[in-house]
C-alpha cells in the first residue's frame, strides 16, 4: 500500500508544483493571460475555473456538491484501495492517479481564492490549454484533470479486460465440465477386454473339450 499512497503523493505534489510554477514563476498571474509553448497548438492559459472538470457546472454554489461528491468519491476509492485492493498493479495505479488528482483539485477548490465575474470566488486553477483542434477541443485543463482522466481510462480498460478474461475461463470450465460428464460413463461401463475376455474363454474351452475328445479316440484305438 506504501507505493500507491507515494502514488498519489506524487500526483499531489506535480499537480500543486506545476499550478505554483505557472503562476508565480512564469508569472502567469492574470485571467486571460496566455504563454505560447506550442504556437497555435499548445499553450499556457490562465483561466479559473469555479465548475467541476475542464470548466463544466461552473458557480459558486456548486462548490460545495462538488467538494461533498468528491470527498466521497476520494474516500471510497481510498477505502477499496486500502481493503480490497486489486491484484492488477494497473488498476491500483489507475486507482491512485484518481485519487491524486481528485485531492489535487480540493485542495483548490478549498483554499484558491479569486476574483472570478468581479466577485471573491473560489476556484481551481486550469492553464493547459490544447488549442490545435478548437471547434472539437475548447477547453482548458490541469495536470489534476490529466491524471483522473488518464487513470479512468486506464480503469475502465482493465475493467473489460478483466470480464474477458473472466467470461473465457468460465467457457473453458463448462467444456472442461462437459467433457468430464461424457468421460464418466464410459468409466462406469464395462471395459472392451472384459466383454471380448467371454468369447474369448469360450474359445479356449471348445478347444479343451476337443483336445479331450481327441485323446480319448487315440487311446481306444490303442486299445
Amino acid at each position: 500500500m506504501l507505493i500507491w499512497l507515494l502514488v498519489i503523493a506524487g500526483v499531489v505534489i506535480l499537480d500543486q508544483g506545476s499550478k505554483a510554477l505557472v503562476m508565480y514563476v512564469l508569472k502567469l498571474d492574470e485571467v486571460g493571460e496566455h504563454i505560447a509553448i506550442i504556437p497555435d497548438v499548445f499553450h499556457f492559459t490562465h483561466v479559473r475555473n469555479t465548475g467541476a472538470a475542464f470548466g463544466m457546472l461552473g458557480g459558486e454554489n456548486q462548490r460545495w456538491i462538488f467538494i461533498v461528491i468528491s470527498t466521497i468519491g476520494i474516500g471510497a476509492l481510498l477505502i477499496y484501495l486500502w481493503k480490497f485492493r486489486p491484484k492488477s498493479k494497473w488498476a491500483c495505479s489507475a486507482l491512485s492517479m484518481i485519487i491524486g488528482g481528485g485531492i489535487g483539485n480540493m485542495i483548490d477548490r478549498c483554499f484558491r481564492v479569486g476574483v472570478v465575474g468581479g466577485e471573491e470566488r473560489h476556484y481551481v486553477f486550469d492553464f493547459l490549454d490544447f488549442c490545435a483542434f478548437p471547434n472539437l477541443w475548447k477547453w482548458t485543463f490541469n495536470v489534476a484533470d490529466a491524471f483522473v482522466c488518464v487513470g479512468a481510462g486506464i480503469l475502465m480498460v482493465w475493467c473489460i479486460v478483466s470480464l474477458v478474461k473472466e467470461a473465457k475461463e468460465e467457457k473453458m470450465k463448462k467444456a472442461l465440465d462437459g467433457k468430464q460428464d461424457i468421460a464418466e460413463p464410459c468409466e462406469n461401463a464395462p471395459c472392451a477386454s472384459e466383454e471380448s475376455s467371454e468369447p474369448m474363454n469360450a474359445a479356449d474351452a471348445s478347444d479343451e473339450d476337443f483336445a479331450g475328445e481327441e485323446s480319448k479316440e487315440n487311446e481306444s484305438e490303442k486299445e
